[in-house]
């Protein structure tokens, strides 16, 4: 029997500079959600990638000194090594530069042609080279310095004039408006969705969708003095890395098209959630299923910037604090979709009260005391009290929650579900006090533990897709290996009395900030 499929995207990142915490943060999102189905029992594409195209990256090379392609080559690579080192599971690395997304995308012009939506003309207007995007006059602002610069992104837009192809954007107006109207859910937040409805209600400009002024970039074909918009260009990977044109059903396209979720920055969801639908429209092909744009992080309250010399890099969090701590924070403190700011303070009350402390201490205590006085191995349990039937009924009851939360990109609510069983656990655990039953009733410290074993176990798997590494370990410790991948199926199974336990060891230890810190 086939397994049900789940196909997520990040964006595919710009190479014209190296990775920083808004390509970890969405990347890691993917990863989360990627784990998390793949544990339900789906079969999960997960693609991230590479944009290797535009002026932008032609002067950056021209900057350099070396070919655009030799420059694509170097700088890409850091985003490949970035999604390795933080431990992402992605299927797929696509790069723009490559055939089968230069065949791919040239088809999908044909496609836009040959239903009419393509038509050649001259653009006049405002483009952010730093942006690789068009903007009408009043989407722009004169500074004091003179100079006029995109409201949205802040960077400088100049007046371009260049002969140009345009797609019929403005006639997919209606059909983008009635999509939203169908489908509230296609846009995520619902204050992101709002966003673009207003923007599509207020009129659609046919889009220009080549440029003259550069040469990196795929040419267009049939006019080879033209290369395509990078917009149009990058968008079709999703389709180009699932081998498009080939649409046969045993096909990776077949099988994994259209796409169950593209996960966005918010300054790019106009892209995705009008543009691109719009080109998946005219070429008659299926469209994803949502788009959700998450928010931007500030740093100790700044907004992050090259010039304040305030970039969070993802390498110096993880050296700093831990790979899984820092996942679990970036998931964790700020509602996902939302703007949020990253504080040392907040990371470390996260470290040592959530994790240290709460969930932490919880395993090691029980853990520990199973190993030395249930002979190193699972204990029988006795008869289940209304307390024993409580606990073990909340942590089975947890999953729904979850797996609802997670259904909805709700990252941040479905931590705070798990850890509410946490707290939960932990007062249990408080209450049934089993270093004091050891002496008093020896049966019923083993019952209590074997039904704190069972919680433990089931507060982990729901953690591991946040926590990989910490939570393998922690599930070791419990002879479950993790051979094939966990899987939600087995969530509600109790441990087998006498299964032998490896000596548990601590998994989240306590943050102390160094002496040069404190």
């Amino acid at each position: 029997m086939s397994r049900p499929t789940y196909y997520i995207t990040t964006p595919i990142y710009y190479v014209n500079d190296k990775p920083h915490i808004g390509h970890a943060y969405t990347s890691l999102a993917c990863d989360v959600m990627a784990r998390f189905k793949r544990m339900q029992g789906f079969d999960v594409h997960f693609l991230t990638g590479t944009d290797e195209h535009g002026q932008k990256i032609e002067q950056a090379a021209t900057k350099a000194g070396i070919a655009p392609q030799d420059f694509t080559d170097q700088v890409s690579v850091s985003f490949r090594d970035l999604a390795d080192d933080m431990g992402f599971s992605h299927n797929d690395f696509i790069r723009t530069t490559e055939a089968r997304h230069k065949s791919g995308v040239q088809e999908l012009w044909r496609r836009l042609e040959q239903a009419g939506t393509i038509y050649e003309g001259g653009y006049e207007g405002w483009y952010a080279v730093s942006d690789e995007a068009f903007y009408n006059e009043d989407e722009t602002e004169v500074r004091d310095d003179g100079k006029r610069y995109a409201v949205a992104s802040g960077k400088e837009v100049e007046w371009v004039v260049e002969p140009s192809y345009f797609f019929k954007l403005s006639a997919f107006q209606d059909k983008l408006i009635e999509l939203y109207e169908s489908q509230p859910d296609f846009i995520l937040p619902a204050s992101r969705r709002n966003e673009v409805m207003s923007f599509v209600k207020g009129g659609l400009r046919d889009l220009s969708i080549s440029r003259t002024t550069f040469s990196w970039g795929i040419p267009v074909p049939g006019d080879e003095k033209h290369v395509m918009y990078v917009w149009l260009d990058a968008l079709a990977n999703y389709i180009t890395a699932l081998g498009f044109p080939n649409e046969e059903k045993d096909s990776q396209y077949g099988r994994f098209w259209p796409a169950d979720l593209h996960m966005v920055g918010k300054d790019i969801l106009r892209f995705h959630a009008v543009y691109w639908p719009a080109f998946l429209m005219a070429a008659g092909l299926p469209l994803p299923k949502r788009v959700f744009a998450h928010g931007w992080w500030t740093n100790e309250g700044q907004k992050i910037s090259k010039s304040l010399g305030n970039v969070i890099d993802p390498y110096a969090l993880v050296e700093k604090y831990g790979l899984d701590q820092t996942r679990y924070f970036l998931m964790r403190e700020v509602p996902f979709g939302n703007d949020g700011d990253f504080s040392a303070s907040a990371m470390e009350t996260r470290m040592n009260a959530d994790l240290a402390n709460a969930y932490g201490n919880l395993a090691q205590r029980v853990l520990s005391m199973i190993f030395k006085n249930c002979d190193g191995a699972i204990p029988t349990p006795g008869t289940l009290t209304d307390a024993d039937e409580a606990i073990l009924a909340s942590s089975g009851a947890v999953l729904e929650k979850v797996a609802a939360q997670m259904e909805q990109q709700a990252f941040h609510r479905a931590l705070e579900a798990i850890w509410g069983l946490v707290s939960e656990a932990n007062v249990y655990v408080d209450e049934q006090a089993p270093w004091t039953l050891k002496k008093t009733d020896p049966a019923r410290m083993r019952t209590v533990l074997y039904v704190m074993a069972n919680v433990i176990r089931r507060i982990t798997l729901l953690a591991h897709p946040f926590m990989p590494t910490s939570t393998a370990k922690l599930l070791s410790f419990l002879s479950e290996t993790g051979e094939g991948g966990y899987a939600l199926a087995s969530f509600d199974a109790m441990l087998e009395p006498g299964i032998a336990i490896d000596k548990p060891s601590g998994v989240f230890p306590r943050y102390v900030a160094p002496e040069s810190e404190a």
